[in-house]
C-alpha cells in the first residue's frame, strides 16, 4: 500500500481534489485513510461543505451555514449527523411499576435539574428537515425555534408537543402543492381500486423515500439526527384510502426526565392520492410532515419534557449502521406491544373482579330484602299479614296480637 500511495502521490493536488469532492461522505472518510495526500485534501472544510450540501440541502442557506461554521465546520456537524441514534437501553417491566409519578415527588424535584429546565428555551433548537424520494430532494425546510409564539402564553409547555413543518408558517402555501407523478418515478397507479388491489404505491414509498430531520442546539453548539432515515413502515390512512402514512422514528432517551426512561420520536410523512387529468393516473400529494414523541403508553409528550429529551438525545449513542437503527425501533415497538398487553390483561383481572364484586353485592341485597320480609310476615297467597290490636281484660295489661287471615 506504501509502494502505491508513493506513486500516486507526484500527481497533481488538483487532480485528487477533484476526484474527492465527488465522494459522498462515507466513501470519502475511507478515502482519507488510503494516502498522506488523501487524507490532507479530506480535511478541506469545502469539500465537507459539499457532501452537506448534497445530502442536507437546507444547510445549503446563509445562516445556516453560518450556525454550522460557528459549531465547528462542516467535517465535524457530518460527523455528528451521519449516524444514527441506537438505544437499546430499556427492558420489559410491570406495566405499573414506570408508568406513574411518586405520590410524594414534587413537580419541581421531578427534574434532573429545575435550573437546568428552566435555562432550556424552544428558541434554542433548530430543525433542518430534507425529504427524499428515489435520492432527489423533495422538500427542504429549516425551523427556527418551536413554536415559539405559543410560548408567550405558557400554553406550549404543558400542551402535548407536535411540530408541524407544513402547517407551520405561510412558506408552504407560497411554495405550492408538493406533489410526486409518475415522471418522478411513481409506479403508474390507474385508480384508487387497483391500488388497493396491488399496493405498488405503498411498497415504492417505503423502498424509495428517505427523511432526514436535524436537531441543533445553537446555545450548546450541538448537533443529532433524530430520523431513522429509512422508513419504518408505510400504512393507508383511516378512513380513506386516499392517504398514505409514512413513518420514521427513532428512540431517545428520557432518564429524570419521564417514568418509562425512555420515548420514541415519531416522525410521519403523509400522502394523498390525487388524480393527474393529463396521464389519468394517480399521483401522490405531501399533505404533512410532523414530529412528535411518545411514551410507552402512546401519550404525546407534552413541550416542557420534550425540550428536555431532545437536550439528552444529542448525546445520545449513534451508529452508521442503518439496520441496527431499525433494530431498536422495532425491538422498542415488541416491549411496548408486550406492556399493552399486559396492562390490558391486568385491566381485564380488575373487570372481572368488578362484577363479581357487584354480583356479590346484589345477591347480599336480595339476601337481605327477602329476610327482611320474612320479618314482618307474609300470607300463603304472597300478600302481606296485617296484625291487629284487640282489647285486652281488664285484669290483663299486655295487649293480645291476634292475626287476621
Amino acid at each position: 500500500m506504501a509502494v502505491q500511495a508513493e506513486s500516486v502521490c507526484p500527481l497533481s493536488s488538483d487532480i485528487f481534489y477533484d476526484i474527492l469532492r465527488r465522494l459522498d461522505g462515507a466513501t470519502l472518510a475511507s478515502a482519507a485513510c488510503v494516502c498522506a495526500a488523501f487524507s490532507t485534501i479530506s480535511r478541506e472544510e469545502r469539500i465537507w461543505e459539499d457532501v452537506c450540501y448534497s445530502l442536507w440541502p437546507s444547510t445549503n442557506r446563509d445562516e445556516v451555514r453560518n450556525l454550522i461554521r460557528s459549531m465547528g465546520g462542516f467535517r465535524k456537524f457530518y460527523a455528528d449527523c451521519y449516524p444514527l441514534i441506537v438505544n437499546k437501553d430499556f427492558t420489559l417491566c410491570p406495566w405499573d411499576s414506570h408508568l406513574e409519578y411518586s405520590p410524594d415527588w414534587p413537580e419541581v424535584d421531578y427534574y434532573e435539574e429545575f435550573e437546568e429546565y428552566e435555562s432550556t428555551s424552544p428558541s434554542d433548537f433548530v430543525s433542518l428537515v430534507d425529504l427524499r424520494y428515489k435520492d432527489r430532494p423533495i422538500l427542504s425546510k429549516v425551523l427556527w425555534g418551536v413554536s415559539e409564539s405559543d410560548v408567550l402564553n405558557n400554553w406550549f409547555y404543558n400542551s402535548p408537543c407536535r411540530i408541524d413543518l407544513l402547517g407551520n408558517s405561510a412558506g408552504s402555501e407560497e411554495a405550492g402543492k408538493l406533489i410526486l407523478s409518475t415522471g418522478d418515478g411513481l409506479p403508474p397507479i390507474r385508480s384508487v381500486d387497483s391500488e388497493r388491489k396491488e399496493g405498488k404505491l405503498g411498497k415504492d414509498l417505503l423502498d424509495r423515500m428517505r427523511l432526514s430531520w436535524i436537531i441543533v442546539n445553537i446555545k450548546t453548539k450541538q448537533a443529532v439526527n433524530i430520523s431513522s432515515w429509512i422508513p419504518l413502515g408505510v400504512q393507508r390512512h383511516w378512513p380513506t384510502d386516499k392517504d398514505f402514512l409514512v413513518r420514521f422514528g427513532s428512540v431517545l432517551p428520557a432518564e429524570d426526565v419521564l417514568p418509562c426512561q425512555v420515548v420514541e420520536c415519531l416522525i410521519l410523512a403523509k400522502f394523498r392520492m390525487v388524480e393527474d387529468t393529463p396521464s389519468g393516473c394517480m399521483d401522490l400529494e405531501l399533505t404533512q410532515v410532523s414530529m412528535q414523541l411518545e411514551d410507552m403508553e402512546g401519550s404525546h409528550v407534552n413541550g416542557r419534557n420534550s425540550l428536555m429529551v431532545l437536550k439528552k438525545a444529542l448525546n445520545c449513542s449513534k451508529s452508521r449502521n442503518f439496520s441496527k437503527v431499525i433494530e431498536c425501533c422495532d425491538l422498542y415497538s415488541r416491549v411496548r406491544s408486550e406492556i399493552r398487553e399486559e396492562k390490558m390483561r391486568n385491566e381485564s383481572r380488575i373487570d372481572r373482579l368488578c362484577i363479581l364484586c357487584g354480583i356479590t353485592v346484589q345477591t347480599l341485597s336480595e339476601l337481605d330484602r327477602a329476610d327482611h320480609k320474612n320479618l314482618l310476615g307474609y300470607s300463603s297467597n304472597g300478600g302481606p299479614r296485617y296484625w291487629v290490636q284487640e282489647t285486652a281484660p281488664a285484669a290483663r295489661t299486655l295487649p293480645v296480637w291476634i292475626p287476621l287471615g
